[in-house]
């Protein structure tokens, strides 16, 4: 069995230690009240507590257990001196708090850090620099930056404050990069002028550019549109044209007009390959100053431009990029696999969505490229018309900020047109659900009071949040603020204007919708008995940012949150608050947002129908999911998933599988098992290779997909999903 120790690091369980601490503590008193047989029932009881958990226990975790075991023989003189000796050292400890997790990162022994985010590889020195820099944010943002109530109400698990480690500068979350004014206007990189492009080559590289150093210079998500790189096709075939009219002048040879439009489209398809490689290549190679591949979301919309020509070229990027998609990317080994990004979301519209629409065959392509490599995402624009209305009332249809970070409706007062690149989101704080139905004991009157409570120190903590924005200067990050990815501002200018009347967004997100609803119904929020409390609950949300905005003049939005290590973080709180409560908290993880629980049976369909009402319930950002079996020879049901997508819901994913093992070249599905200490681990079935560093996993856990494997609470929600087609 292991343990997880106060600086991160996992180590064997060591039943003498419990004996020895019990017994100093025991001595320490001017009577022993306990015996040795008592210490040793015990140390037996934590030995067995622990190997029944499933996880491994932090330190704190396991005192809490002796301190109530010691109370338990009734010897509380012992427990006293024991409770004692916990507090000097912890004022011992506290006098400085980073240094041992500083030293457990750079050793590479930091089990909780190893796996906080399955998409970084703790192992690279730019990885490990960037958490080093967050160890000392994280410490700045508790001690100086937070109030403390903020601070105490994060470590109880009964809120998440995301993202502390970026806290101590002025960053922000995630944004629709306006490509298409960086572009067409020109831009700035690193000092250097960049002018608008004079092909769809040069247009992918700059793009690519932009990524990094946008990456660089915020924490979350970026998305960017296909569409923005479209006219640039037009521009290198008139360019293509032109040189093979000269080259055949040179050349003394003749060709008709037919001959020369059909040599310049070969000759251009080249180009989009070229290009759409580049933005492959780069992005899945570039390493940002965080120490991971920018974290990019592609938007392919046919709808987005009216142009005819303009359309007709981006449906040959649409088709070049899923082509390129299905055929993966090499690892290490020289196989391929499945990249993490950069993500595709594909929007599904009347001109792809019918067998005899015009561009039915991008969606045939997509559906293929779902069934081998788990992207494209789908948007149904007809559900998202309905869904995202804006103040003139006409539905919109655009992309998120990454896995699902939404942007509400904008109007730009001076156009009086929809306005979406160029616009971001404040940051993110969750509210644990289940915490407050726990803690209201299944009473309903009580539930909604902490349900304020809860949602008043929710408030508190994104107004910091967006304090911390406030008053930044454009020069903190020129790229987003001076040179058009977000705005155009001066040097010297601060981003406060960008920050008010719904320009941009700043997140309430929340999660554990179904145990909420499960402890104080007693039945899943599927059961119609149910549904109306996770709809009111819902609804309560939506009610309370509303309130804020109105006070405030910001944007404030219900989100559903992508938990990743916070699924094991929320689950470990509760257990330790409230112990195991069967359904609720007897799992290592709880569900995202309004997600139908993992275990659940049901199939795709029912699942996507329940899930939408819950997504017009989360304006500020959500996605679905279905998890199907090995698809690439049932192409047809893939479709008409997306079909049914299309209809019901604005934004779902179906979950694939898409492994590789290079001991025996195994590239069926890796199986989760449990080691000899209960530990889960990562097993190829065919060879029995263990070793996450010999095999290559990809697995969507928060609407992106992770490639660096997970914490024991998200390994163990994985291993629990069915079925769902």
């Amino acid at each position: 069995m292991k343990i997880i120790k106060r600086n991160g690091s996992e180590v064997d369980f060591d039943i003498n230690k419990i004996i020895k601490a019990v017994s100093k503590a025991n001595l320490s008193v001017q009577t022993k009240e306990l015996t040795d047989a008592q210490i040793a029932t015990i140390a037996d009881y934590v030995e067995f507590r622990l190997s029944k958990a499933g996880r491994a226990y932090s330190v704190e975790e396991i005192q809490d257990i002796v301190e109530n075991q010691i109370m338990a023989q009734g010897a509380f003189e012992v427990a006293k001196s024991y409770v004692k000796y916990r507090y000097t050292r912890s004022l011992v400890r506290n006098s400085n708090t980073t240094d041992n997790q500083i030293l457990t990162l750079i050793e590479c022994n930091n089990e909780e850090v190893k796996q906080e985010n399955s998409n970084k590889n703790p192992t690279i020195n730019s990885v490990q620099r960037d958490y080093m820099a967050g160890e000392v944010s994280k410490d700045l943002t508790r001690r100086i930056l937070l109030p403390e109530e903020i601070v105490q109400a994060h470590e109880d698990g009964l809120i998440h404050f995301h993202d502390s480690d970026y806290f101590a500068q002025h960053m922000h979350n995630c944004d629709l990069v306006n490509l298409e004014d960086m572009l067409q206007n020109g831009t700035v990189i690193s000092g250097t002028l960049i002018e608008k492009p004079h092909s769809f080559s040069t247009a992918c590289n700059i793009a690519t550019q932009i990524i990094a150093q946008v990456a660089s210079s915020q924490y979350g998500g970026q998305s960017i549109s296909l569409t923005h790189l479209a006219p640039f096709v037009d521009i290198s075939r008139k360019k293509i044209r032109k040189s093979l009219i000269e080259e055949l002048e040179l050349s003394g040879i003749t060709l008709s007009d037919e001959k020369i439009d059909a040599i310049t489209e070969k000759r251009l398809l080249e180009e989009i390959k070229k290009g759409v490689q580049t933005i492959q290549y780069q992005v899945v190679t570039l390493l940002t100053t965080n120490g991971q591949a920018p974290f990019v979301t592609v938007y392919m919309y046919l709808g987005e431009t009216d142009d005819p020509q303009e359309k007709a070229d981006l449906a040959l990027i649409i088709e070049e990029i899923l082509k390129q998609r299905i055929q993966g990317v090499k690892n290490e080994s020289g196989v391929w696999i499945t990249p993490a990004f950069p993500k595709l979301i594909y929007v599904l519209e009347e001109d792809n969505i019918h067998e005899d629409s015009k561009y039915y065959y991008l969606t045939e392509l997509s559906a293929k490229c779902t069934a081998k490599r788990m992207v494209p995402d789908y948007i149904s624009e007809k559900m998202m018309l309905k869904l995202k209305i804006d103040k003139n009332g006409n539905g919109n249809c655009y992309t998120c900020m990454g896995c699902r970070s939404f942007l509400t409706p904008y109007v730009d007062p001076e156009t009086n047109k929809p306005k979406y690149y160029g616009r971001f989101n404040q940051g993110v704080v969750t509210i644990n659900l289940v915490d407050i139905a726990l803690s209201s004991q299944r009473n309903m009157e009580k539930f909604w009071k902490i349900f304020d409570e809860r949602l008043e120190i929710c408030y508190k903590a994104l107004m910091c949040r967006h304090n911390r924005l406030k008053g930044t200067l454009s020069d903190a990050a020129p790229i987003l603020w001076q040179h058009g990815a977000l705005a155009r501002l001066k040097k010297g200018e601060t981003i406060d204007k960008l920050l008010y009347g719904g320009y941009s967004t700043i997140s309430l997100g929340y999660a554990g919708l179904y145990e909420c609803t499960k402890y104080m119904t007693g039945k899943s929020h599927t059961d119609p008995e149910a549904t109306p409390f996770a709809l009111d609950v819902m609804k309560y949300l939506n009610a309370a940012t509303k309130r804020w905005k109105e006070k405030e003049n910001i944007d404030f939005s219900i989100y559903g949150t992508p938990l990743e290590s916070t699924t094991y973080k929320f689950a470990k709180s509760l257990q330790k608050r409230f112990g195991i409560v069967p359904g609720v908290t007897d799992k290592n993880y709880i569900t995202n947002s309004y997600h139908i629980h993992v275990e659940e049976e049901i199939d795709a369909f029912s699942k996507l129908a329940f899930e939408a009402q819950f997504q017009e319930l989360s304006p500020g950002g959500a996605i679905s999911y279905v998890e199907v079996p090995n698809m690439q020879d049932n192409i047809k049901a893939v479709l008409n998933v997306m079909k049914f997508i299309y209809d019901n819901i604005m934004y779902a994913e179906l979950n694939t599988k898409s492994d590789f093992c290079q001991c025996c070249e195994y590239d069926g599905e890796i199986q989760i098992v449990a080691d000899e200490d209960g530990k889960l681990i990562w097993k190829c079935p065919k060879c029995g290779n263990t070793d996450q560093n010999k095999m290559n996993v990809a697995r969507r856990t928060c609407g992106y997909i992770g490639t660096q494997f997970w914490n024991q609470g998200r390994t163990q929600e994985i291993q629990d999903r069915v079925l769902h087609l």
